[in-house]
C-alpha cells in the first residue's frame, strides 16, 4: 500500500466522513440520537476532543442538531429528494410555479428570489448548448430558490435573443407559473430536457450564495431544454448543496 492509498485527510474529518455516510444512507435514521461522544471514541480510536470536532462539522452541516452535555441528534429533513420532471412543465391556469406547488405538497414552504437578469455572452459550454457562435449573447436570469427559507439552489438559466427580446424573460420581474409557463404561452412548449449531472468543488458564488458550511461538493445539473422541432430554448446551470440534496429520476 502506498501513501496515495491512505486516508491522510485529519482524524475527526475522517469520522465525519463515516457519519455523514451513515446518515445520509439512513443507518442513522432522521430523528434518532447518535452513539454516545465515549461510544464514538471507543469506535474510532480518537480523542473526546477529535470526536467533538467530527460532530462540529455535521453541526455546521445542518446534518445533526444537539449541544454539550446532550444527546446529538439526526435532523429530521436530513437529505431531501428533488424531481425534476415534476417542475419543468407549464404550471395550470392560474397556478403558481410548479415548484412552489410540489413543495407544498410535500409540506415545504418554497420561494424564489430573483438575483439579476441581464444579457450577457454565456460561458462556453452553454453557448455550445444553445448553438451559439463565439461571442453572441442571451439573456441570463439567475435567482435563488428557497425551502422553509434557506437556499436550496443556485440558477442560472440562458435564453436565445430571439425568443427572450421584448418579453417578461428579458425584464426583472418575477413570472407567473414560473418560466416553462410563459415559454408556452409564446409558443415555445418545452417537450424535452436532458440533464447532466455531476458533482463540483463549489466556486465562490456558490459557496456564498447557498450558505455552504465548508468546501463540500455541490450537486450541478446542466439542462437543456428543447421544443418539439428539437431547438433549444433555454440552458440552465443548477447548484445545490451535495449533502443534503439528491436527485430522482425515472428510467423507463
Amino acid at each position: 500500500m502506498t501513501s496515495r492509498d491512505i486516508d491522510t485527510r485529519p482524524l475527526h474529518q475522517r469520522i465525519a466522513a463515516d457519519l455523514r455516510d451513515e446518515i445520509m444512507s439512513g443507518d442513522l435514521a432522521a430523528g434518532t440520537a447518535l452513539p454516545s461522544t465515549a461510544k464514538l471514541t471507543e469506535r474510532f480510536g480518537a480523542s473526546n476532543a477529535t470526536v467533538q470536532k467530527a460532530l462540529r462539522i455535521l453541526k455546521d452541516e445542518g446534518l445533526v442538531v444537539g449541544r454539550a452535555g446532550a444527546s446529538v441528534r439526526v435532523r429530521e429533513h436530513r437529505q431531501r429528494t428533488m424531481y425534476p420532471s415534476e417542475y419543468m412543465q407549464p404550471a395550470e391556469p392560474g397556478h403558481p410555479y410548479r415548484w412552489i406547488a410540489h413543495a407544498a405538497e410535500r409540506g415545504l414552504t418554497a420561494g424564489s428570489r430573483l438575483l439579476d437578469v441581464r444579457e450577457e455572452a454565456p460561458p462556453a459550454d452553454v453557448a455550445n448548448a444553445l448553438g451559439l457562435a463565439p461571442g453572441e449573447t442571451a439573456i441570463l436570469r439567475s435567482q435563488i430558490l428557497t425551502l422553509d427559507d434557506e437556499p436550496a439552489e443556485l440558477v442560472a438559466s440562458y435564453y436565445p435573443l430571439d425568443i427572450a427580446h421584448g418579453t417578461p424573460l428579458a425584464e426583472c420581474v418575477r413570472i407567473r407559473g414560473g418560466t416553462p409557463t410563459l415559454l408556452a404561452e409564446m409558443g415555445f412548449a418545452p417537450r424535452s430536457a436532458v440533464d447532466l449531472v455531476s458533482a463540483r468543488v463549489p466556486t465562490q458564488e456558490q459557496y456564498e450564495a447557498l450558505r455552504l458550511p465548508s468546501d463540500l461538493p455541490v450537486l450541478r445539473v446542466f439542462r437543456v431544454v428543447r421544443t418539439n422541432d428539437d431547438r433549444p430554448i433555454e440552458v440552465t446551470v443548477i447548484a445545490k448543496a451535495g449533502h443534503l440534496y439528491e436527485q430522482q429520476y425515472t428510467v423507463l
